[in-house]
Protein backbone atom coordinates (compact mmCIF):
# COMPACT_ATOMS: atom_id res chain seq x y z
CA UNK A 1 0.00 0.00 0.00
CA UNK A 2 3.00 2.33 0.18
CA UNK A 3 2.53 3.34 -3.47
CA UNK A 4 -1.12 4.15 -2.77
CA UNK A 5 -0.03 6.55 -0.02
CA UNK A 6 1.67 8.64 -2.69
CA UNK A 7 -1.47 8.85 -4.80
CA UNK A 8 -3.46 12.06 -4.24
CA UNK A 9 -6.60 11.66 -2.15
CA UNK A 10 -8.70 13.14 -4.96
CA UNK A 11 -7.41 10.51 -7.43
CA UNK A 12 -8.23 7.65 -5.06
CA UNK A 13 -11.69 9.09 -4.36
CA UNK A 14 -12.41 9.56 -8.06
CA UNK A 15 -11.44 5.97 -8.85
CA UNK A 16 -13.53 4.58 -5.97
CA UNK A 17 -16.48 6.78 -6.94
CA UNK A 18 -16.32 5.67 -10.56
CA UNK A 19 -16.18 2.00 -9.57
CA UNK A 20 -19.15 2.38 -7.24
CA UNK A 21 -21.15 4.33 -9.82
CA UNK A 22 -20.40 1.79 -12.57
CA UNK A 23 -21.54 -1.06 -10.33
CA UNK A 24 -24.57 0.70 -8.90
CA UNK A 25 -23.14 0.32 -5.40
CA UNK A 26 -23.14 2.67 -2.41
CA UNK A 27 -20.93 3.47 0.57
CA UNK A 28 -21.26 4.93 4.05
CA UNK A 29 -18.23 6.16 5.99
CA UNK A 30 -17.25 6.27 9.68
CA UNK A 31 -14.23 8.37 10.51
CA UNK A 32 -12.49 9.39 13.68
CA UNK A 33 -8.93 10.63 13.28
CA UNK A 34 -9.31 11.49 9.58
CA UNK A 35 -11.90 14.05 10.69
CA UNK A 36 -14.11 13.87 7.61
CA UNK A 37 -11.40 13.91 4.93
CA UNK A 38 -12.61 10.60 3.44
CA UNK A 39 -16.21 11.79 3.18
CA UNK A 40 -15.11 15.17 1.80
CA UNK A 41 -12.94 13.51 -0.86
CA UNK A 42 -15.78 11.22 -1.97
CA UNK A 43 -18.29 14.08 -1.96
CA UNK A 44 -16.00 16.34 -4.01
CA UNK A 45 -16.57 14.09 -7.03
CA UNK A 46 -19.43 15.32 -9.24
CA UNK A 47 -22.31 12.84 -9.10
CA UNK A 48 -21.41 11.62 -5.59
CA UNK A 49 -25.09 11.32 -4.72
CA UNK A 50 -25.16 8.18 -6.89
CA UNK A 51 -22.90 6.30 -4.45
CA UNK A 52 -22.48 8.23 -1.16
CA UNK A 53 -25.12 7.34 1.45
CA UNK A 54 -23.74 9.13 4.50
CA UNK A 55 -20.86 9.71 6.83
CA UNK A 56 -20.15 10.31 10.49
CA UNK A 57 -17.22 11.46 12.55
CA UNK A 58 -17.26 9.31 15.67
CA UNK A 59 -14.68 10.86 17.94
CA UNK A 60 -16.06 9.81 21.33
CA UNK A 61 -18.15 7.14 23.01
CA UNK A 62 -21.00 9.64 23.19
CA UNK A 63 -20.82 10.12 19.41
CA UNK A 64 -20.79 6.35 18.94
CA UNK A 65 -23.97 6.03 20.97
CA UNK A 66 -25.69 8.94 19.23
CA UNK A 67 -24.61 8.33 15.64
CA UNK A 68 -24.26 4.54 15.49
CA UNK A 69 -26.53 3.39 18.32
CA UNK A 70 -23.59 1.61 19.93
CA UNK A 71 -24.53 0.10 23.26
CA UNK A 72 -22.46 -1.01 26.24
CA UNK A 73 -23.15 -4.58 25.13
CA UNK A 74 -21.76 -3.84 21.65
CA UNK A 75 -18.54 -2.64 23.23
CA UNK A 76 -17.92 -5.58 25.59
CA UNK A 77 -14.34 -6.65 25.01
CA UNK A 78 -13.78 -3.83 22.48
CA UNK A 79 -12.11 -0.46 22.45
CA UNK A 80 -11.58 2.14 19.77
CA UNK A 81 -8.49 1.98 17.60
CA UNK A 82 -8.69 -1.78 17.02
CA UNK A 83 -9.60 -3.78 13.93
CA UNK A 84 -12.62 -5.45 15.60
CA UNK A 85 -13.97 -2.00 16.52
CA UNK A 86 -13.34 -0.65 13.01
CA UNK A 87 -15.19 -3.65 11.54
CA UNK A 88 -18.10 -3.19 13.97
CA UNK A 89 -18.64 0.49 13.16
CA UNK A 90 -18.18 0.00 9.41
CA UNK A 91 -20.83 -2.71 9.47
CA UNK A 92 -23.14 -0.66 11.66
CA UNK A 93 -22.86 2.36 9.33
CA UNK A 94 -23.44 0.16 6.29
CA UNK A 95 -26.55 -1.36 7.83
CA UNK A 96 -27.93 1.93 9.21
CA UNK A 97 -27.65 3.58 5.79
CA UNK A 98 -28.67 0.53 3.73
CA UNK A 99 -25.42 0.85 1.78
CA UNK A 100 -23.55 -1.81 -0.17
CA UNK A 101 -20.34 -0.99 1.70
CA UNK A 102 -19.33 0.48 5.04
CA UNK A 103 -15.80 1.77 5.57
CA UNK A 104 -14.15 3.09 8.71
CA UNK A 105 -10.95 4.27 10.31
CA UNK A 106 -10.07 4.66 13.99
CA UNK A 107 -6.67 5.90 15.05
CA UNK A 108 -4.38 8.29 16.86
CA UNK A 109 -3.37 11.16 14.58
CA UNK A 110 -1.02 12.77 17.09
CA UNK A 111 0.95 14.61 18.16
CA UNK A 112 0.48 12.45 21.27
CA UNK A 113 -0.77 8.90 21.57
CA UNK A 114 -4.29 7.76 22.34
CA UNK A 115 -5.91 7.36 25.75
CA UNK A 116 -5.57 3.60 25.13
CA UNK A 117 -1.78 3.84 24.95
CA UNK A 118 -1.47 3.61 21.17
CA UNK A 119 1.37 5.59 19.63
CA UNK A 120 0.56 8.52 17.33
CA UNK A 121 0.33 7.51 13.69
CA UNK A 122 -1.51 4.23 14.37
CA UNK A 123 -4.79 3.60 12.55
CA UNK A 124 -7.14 0.65 12.17
CA UNK A 125 -9.05 0.48 8.88
CA UNK A 126 -12.05 -1.62 7.88
CA UNK A 127 -14.19 -2.33 4.84
CA UNK A 128 -17.45 -4.27 5.24
CA UNK A 129 -19.55 -5.47 2.31
CA UNK A 130 -19.31 -8.40 -0.09
CA UNK A 131 -15.88 -8.87 1.48
CA UNK A 132 -14.83 -7.72 4.92
CA UNK A 133 -11.23 -6.72 5.49
CA UNK A 134 -9.32 -4.83 8.13
CA UNK A 135 -5.78 -3.60 8.51
CA UNK A 136 -3.65 -1.79 11.08
CA UNK A 137 -1.04 0.67 9.86
CA UNK A 138 1.54 2.65 11.81
CA UNK A 139 3.02 5.67 10.07
CA UNK A 140 5.61 6.37 12.77
CA UNK A 141 4.77 10.07 12.42
CA UNK A 142 3.56 12.50 15.11
CA UNK A 143 2.44 15.18 12.60
CA UNK A 144 -1.33 15.37 13.11
CA UNK A 145 -2.33 16.89 9.72
CA UNK A 146 -0.01 14.52 7.85
CA UNK A 147 -1.44 11.52 9.69
CA UNK A 148 -5.02 12.64 9.08
CA UNK A 149 -4.38 12.77 5.34
CA UNK A 150 -2.44 9.50 5.43
CA UNK A 151 -5.29 7.78 7.28
CA UNK A 152 -7.79 9.03 4.69
CA UNK A 153 -5.58 7.84 1.82
CA UNK A 154 -4.98 4.48 3.49
CA UNK A 155 -8.70 3.88 3.99
CA UNK A 156 -9.58 4.79 0.40
CA UNK A 157 -6.66 2.68 -0.86
CA UNK A 158 -7.88 -0.33 1.15
CA UNK A 159 -11.41 0.21 -0.16
CA UNK A 160 -10.14 0.53 -3.74
CA UNK A 161 -8.09 -2.66 -3.31
CA UNK A 162 -11.14 -4.47 -1.91
CA UNK A 163 -13.36 -3.26 -4.75
CA UNK A 164 -10.79 -4.49 -7.29
CA UNK A 165 -10.93 -7.99 -5.79
CA UNK A 166 -14.70 -7.93 -6.30
CA UNK A 167 -14.38 -8.10 -10.08
CA UNK A 168 -17.99 -9.09 -10.72
CA UNK A 169 -20.39 -6.25 -9.96
CA UNK A 170 -23.28 -8.68 -9.41
CA UNK A 171 -21.44 -10.22 -6.43
CA UNK A 172 -22.35 -7.23 -4.27
CA UNK A 173 -25.40 -5.46 -5.50
CA UNK A 174 -26.72 -2.25 -3.98
CA UNK A 175 -28.75 -2.78 -0.86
Amino acid sequence: MAADLQEPLAVLAARVGETLRARGQTVSVVESSAGGLVSAALLAIPGASAYFRGGAIVYSRRAGRALLNLTAEDMIGLRGETEPYALLVAGRMRDNHHATWGISESGAAGPSGSPYGDLPGRVCLAVVGAASVSRTVETGDTDRPANMEAFARLLLALFDETLRTQNTPSEATAR
